[in-house]
């Protein structure tokens, strides 16, 4: 791309400003500068330029036959750049980029955004795929959700609105060649989940129950794949009740062990800081939306 050729930005922005307000004096209160400084700018930009902007007494200053079609220009690009800037700012206020763990966006989060959307039509919900901690100076984030059961104490402000609960759960299909006890499910496959290989032995220690080695175990990368092997009939898999609680009302799912609470909840996180408004009405939905979620199966006094 060519280089532009233009004359010095600041006098440019000088020389409008007196042009637009008729006054040295005002340009200079509105650019916050002294008048003797507007008067340089506008000297400066004539010299560069090799055009005679203003006429006639120093402090009765007008416009040229050049300096009013400059005068015309510069304040038509002006207004453009000052609508465009407005517009921008008027859309990142209105817009929530939210980071998310996958799973809740997947199976709770976005079958519930149109919700949401209807409720404010003028905003809008962007939801990236996360885990680890969310730094906001660092990542694009106004907001982030959480399963955790440590939030840092400095830097955010967070609020739990999901208490979290775990349980086996697997195809009625299975299930039916192999009961629904806990000896039972011990002899299935077992469904572990890389990025939480230990989430069997964290199930155990919440229950109290000890489960011995299943026959195989069978590994996927994420918890969703992992319920979707636990649908299909490839083994038993724990999860967090809010995953699958659709799937159970649906029949897909059975949770014949119920569902034990875990240390961890679902945090809605924000940065320090007065919130934008959209963060703040996400943050007030998301509340009663979780209000609303029904209750796991207890776990089962005989498992």
């Amino acid at each position: 791309m060519a280089r532009r050729d233009l004359p010095p930005l600041t006098g440019l922005r000088a020389f409008e400003a007196f042009a637009r307000l008729g006054q040295m004096t005002l340009a200079a209160d509105e650019l916050c500068v002294t008048h003797g400084a507007i008067s340089r700018q506008i000297r400066s930009l004539e010299r560069a330029t090799g055009l005679s902007l203003t006429e006639g007494p120093r402090h009765r200053l007008r416009l040229t036959e050049a300096g009013a079609r400059l005068a015309a220009t510069l304040s038509a690009s002006l207004d453009a750049i000052e609508r465009t800037f407005l517009d921008l700012m008027t859309a990142a206020e209105s817009e929530l980029r939210l980071s998310c763990v996958g799973t809740l966006a997947m199976r709770w989060l976005i079958p519930r955004l149109p919700a949401f959307h209807a409720a404010h039509p003028g905003l809008k919900v962007t939801v990236t795929e996360a885990y680890g901690p969310v730094d906001f100076a660092r990542q694009p984030f106004d907001a982030a959700i959480r399963l955790t059961e440590h939030v840092p104490a400095h830097g955010v402000r967070s609020v739990a609105f999901l208490d979290n609960f775990h349980g086996p759960v697997l195809s009625p299909e299975l299930a039916a060649g192999a009961g629904t006890s806990l000896a039972g499910i011990a002899r299935l496959p077992r469904l572990d989940t890389r990025t939480h290989l230990r989430a069997w032995a964290e199930w155990q220690s919440h229950t109290g129950l000890a489960l011995d080695e299943p026959p195989e175990r069978r590994e996927f990368e994420h918890i969703f794949y992992t319920l979707e092997a636990a649908t299909a009939g490839l083994g038993v898999g724990v999860t967090p009740w809010i995953y699958v609680a659709g799937d159970v009302a649906a029949g897909r799912l059975i949770a014949p062990l119920g569902f034990v609470s875990t240390p961890a909840r679902f945090h809605f996180i924000l940065p320090e800081g007065e919130p934008k408004p959209a963060a703040e009405a996400f943050g007030a939905w998301l509340l009663a939306e979780a209000a609303q979620a029904p209750a796991p199966p207890p776990l089962l006094a005989a498992a």
